[in-house]
């Protein structure tokens, strides 16, 4: 898929005017996002992870270096434990197929490669996510009806 200047244009002129927030086409080594958002702030430990790693040069300017250090120096030890199920779009993610039913998984839950975890929705548009390991759900990291953007991790997964 390749987009002229005008069929982006469109594009955007089109999400400007809609009430979605944020849009996302991939396709093959095609890849286009625009965001209505003026800032998408990352999860608090992405967030404090990133000064610890290069303390001499801090990445937020939230919080002093010294205050971030103190925050993040437990973190490191979770993000290294299993896999993460990432987003593979940007959109509103469902945790549970329908708003009455319960999750599609929750922590301590066994998960098979292949298996659904999440809907996301973006254009109106209903996507299954799909694990890609199998192992054990350690930990949820978003909320249900959460906006997500592309590569945002959903799950961290223990593998067997």
């Amino acid at each position: 898929m390749n987009l002229n200047v005008n069929e982006i244009r469109e594009l955007m002129s089109d999400l400007e005017k809609s009430s979605l927030r944020d849009i996302a086409i991939q396709d093959g080594d095609f890849s286009l996002h625009l965001s209505k958002n003026e800032q998408v702030a990352p999860a608090a430990p992405a967030a404090a992870a990133a000064p610890v790693a290069v303390a001499s040069a801090p990445v937020s300017n939230e919080a002093s270096p010294a205050a971030v250090s103190e925050v993040a120096a437990p973190a490191p030890a979770a993000p290294t434990a299993g896999k993460e199920i990432k987003a593979p779009m940007v959109g509103t993610v469902y945790l549970k197929p329908k708003p009455e039913e319960p999750d599609f998984k929750s922590v301590g839950d066994h998960v098979e490669k292949g298996e659904t975890v999440a809907i996301i929705e973006a254009m109106k548009l209903m996507t299954e996510i799909k694990s890609d390991v199998s192992g054990t759900i350690a930990e949820i990291l978003v909320e249900n009806e959460e906006v997500v953007d592309y590569d945002k991790p959903l799950y961290r997964v223990t593998t067997d």
